[in-house]
């Protein structure tokens, strides 16, 4: 990894595998774990519309993806500090698009987040202002099947489900797959200005993966429309232990720089 610290001055970020970025502060860490990634092509004009000021669509070969991502969140713990028991770990589905600001780095959009555990979800809306939502969220294995499932609380009814037959065979990555996971970082909408969120994590194994089963509803109440009905990537991964650091507020658009030329 770079030791040139958060501040990013290229042209548009390398789709690589590892953060192009040392962080100066770990703000809080956390372990992903089996995450499977649904994915489809949206059109670019939509996306463009549900990104947060001084963000674009990150196109790849002219094509926008919306993401469908299932996954347990364990061990979220703050800086230093020993992770949380009991709130520092919970199940988790987002909705995610992909952009990219004035300085080239690509990142992640969240249109929404649900999530099992209340707490969590009032902390990441008051401090980040990210769309969480207090859902059902359960994950189940059944020998080699893993299957997520997401319902809303309260009024709020969008539903989600996966199911995937998961070998221990490692399979390695497309181009299509290298440009919807190698991220680093998330750009969301702040008080006054939007703002970029890095984050750090070993490189991604893959292991080969069947999609049998998915209700997908939650893409439509998160304003996003599929072009076709199956998905164009499916992965799914056992699991990276993962660092954020601390909000980048985008520049100011008259002290923008311009990006270069997207893959």
């Amino acid at each position: 990894m770079s030791d040139r610290g958060e501040r990013y001055t290229g042209g548009v970020e390398s789709l690589t595998p590892l953060a192009p970025r040392r962080l100066r502060r770990v703000l809080f860490r956390q372990f992903w774990r089996d995450l499977v990634f649904l994915h489809w092509e949206v059109d670019p004009f939509d996306v463009a519309r549900l990104l947060p000021p001084g963000t674009v669509p990150d196109l790849y070969r002219g094509r926008a993806y919306a993401g469908l991502v299932f996954f347990r969140m364990e061990d979220l713990a703050f800086g230093n500090g020993p992770p949380l028991p009991y709130l520092g770990t919970f199940n988790e589905v987002n909705v995610r698009l992909y952009s990219r600001d004035a300085l080239g780095r690509r990142g992640v959009v969240f249109r929404s987040l649900d999530c099992d555990r209340l707490l969590p979800v009032l902390a990441a809306r008051a401090g980040f202002g990210l769309p969480y939502r207090w859902a059902r969220v359960s994950r189940q294995w059944h020998g080699r099947h893993l299957v997520y499932r997401t319902r809303g609380r309260l009024h709020e009814r969008p539903s989600g489900r996966v199911r995937v037959r998961v070998s221990d065979d490692t399979v390695g990555l497309r181009p299509l797959d290298e440009f919807l996971t190698h991220r680093w970082g998330l750009h969301e909408r702040g008080p006054t200005r939007t703002y970029y969120l890095p984050n750090a994590h070993p490189a991604w194994t893959f292991r080969r993966c069947d999609l049998l089963d998915r209700d997908a509803s939650l893409l439509a109440a998160a304003g996003v429309a599929p072009l076709r009905a199956e998905p164009d990537s499916v992965l799914y991964a056992p699991g990276v232990p993962v660092r954020f650091g601390t909000p980048v507020p985008l520049p100011s658009p008259g002290r923008a720089r311009r990006p270069g030329r997207a893959r």
